[in-house]
């Protein structure tokens, strides 16, 4: 091997190298993004810290960069320059590609600039408005609302997203799962409403363990990677996967906006993917055991669980929430969710209290809502702290009829 590209990596001499069998999740997830690893031999991936590299030949240096320009599209050889692209974070961008089943994945700081740089690309296109439908994450919603980047938003019902479309639509946006109430959309019925215009879906909560939004329509499949895809609460991130032309301009933007990804959160990103699935779905038995016995609990007025599953729970508590927040001492009352750990925080206070509290209401994001992330504890020690906790309420009335089970709400 040319010593020269020991340790580089080539998204596009990869995508070319790939099997062409399919790959199971499971293999992909551990796989993807390393093939060329045992080539050169390695056997963990290396992380290149490099934020420039040397080029004695100036002319095609300037050639590569033109066609960068041009088209967004990485770069053959060697790299340029770290705002334009890293190959630990490229190994994380195809890695999460082949997962999701998309042509391409761009990385960004964080799931809010990943969504900034797609609000971006399409108002560069003067196509400033923005279908969307409630309840998203609560940053989501305000960037949204408060036209931070010039944007103009229309909210509908997803029943409502064809009549909403208008010429200068560029964007429907939708979560399902959705935040934090966990209602989940038909994402083939939404996909075909949207006609034409881009559908993004934010994957966060079920991750392509779960589903795979862009097998029902979706064009954008937007992750805030801090959640499941590391894992662990250390490293904070965002991606969109998408096809091979929109994958080239949010680079492009990426580049005159600086919204990277450190190569070092590259890696551990990649290093997350490998124990997704198994911790996916570890977690997600954890909350479906623990969504069962809150449903059967009369302190509880509401559960709220996916059909397809996961690992978040959402419930709403006869009494005080802040005193469950109180009250807990193995889970972790923290904001965030997708670690390995189980967090709780109430919605009202935290996530969504940028939202207005009227919009927050009536996306069902109600004052006495908790979200709980579940993580891999054992069950019966999970439980035993919540059910502490609960003890801790003050006893406040409930609406006749108020208890239920809302699986899939």
């Amino acid at each position: 091997m040319d010593s020269a590209s020991l340790h580089t990596y080539d998204p596009a001499r990869a995508a070319r190298t790939v099997r062409s069998a399919p790959r199971a999740l499971a293999t992909e997830a551990v796989h993807a993004g390393r093939d060329d690893l045992a080539r050169q031999g390695l056997h963990a991936p290396p992380i290149d810290l490099s934020t420039t590299y040397p080029s004695y030949d100036s002319r095609d240096e300037a050639a590569r960069i033109d066609a960068f320009a041009a088209t967004g599209a990485e770069p053959e050889g060697p790299p340029v320059y770290g705002r334009l692209g890293n190959p630990t974070v490229a190994r994380f961008e195809t890695a999460l590609a082949r997962l999701e089943g998309t042509e391409a994945a761009v990385a960004f700081a964080s799931g809010m600039a990943a969504l900034s740089a797609v609000l971006l690309v399409r108002g560069s296109m003067g196509l400033r408005h923005v279908v969307a439908v409630r309840p998203l994450y609560g940053c989501s919603d305000h960037l949204l609302t408060a036209g931070l980047l010039g944007s103009e938003v229309t909210w509908v019902d997803p029943a409502g997203i064809a009549d909403a479309l208008r010429p200068d639509t560029g964007l429907v946006l939708v979560e399902s799962p959705a935040n934090p109430t966990l209602a989940e959309l038909d994402l083939r019925a939404v996909a075909h409403s949207c006609g034409s215009v881009p559908l993004l879906a934010d994957n966060t909560f079920a991750t392509p363990v779960l589903q795979r939004p862009a097998e029902q329509g979706a064009r954008l499949v937007l992750h805030s990677a801090t959640k499941y895809l590391g894992g662990h609460g250390d490293v904070m991130a965002g991606v969109v996967a998408c096809d091979e032309e929109f994958a080239g301009r949010l680079r492009q933007v990426r580049f005159a906006t600086g919204g990277v990804l450190h190569p070092l959160a590259g890696y551990l990103l990649l290093r997350g993917l490998s124990t997704l699935p198994v911790r996916v779905r570890a977690a997600s038995a954890n909350a479906a055991e623990l969504a069962r016995r809150l449903a059967a609990d009369p302190r509880v007025t509401r559960v709220h669980y996916p059909r397809i599953g996961g690992a978040m729970v959402a419930f709403e508590v006869a009494g005080d929430p802040h005193e469950v927040i109180r009250g807990v001492r193995l889970v972790t009352p923290a904001v965030s969710l997708g670690s390995v750990d189980t967090l709780i925080q109430h919605p009202a206070s935290i996530s969504h209290r940028i939202v207005d509290a009227g919009d927050r209401r009536n996306a069902g994001v109600s004052d006495r809502l908790l979200r709980l992330s579940v993580g891999l504890e054992d069950v019966e020690d999970l439980w035993s702290d919540l059910d502490d906790a609960l003890g801790e309420q003050t006893a406040l009335p409930v609406p006749t009829g108020a208890h239920e089970s809302a699986r899939g709400a």
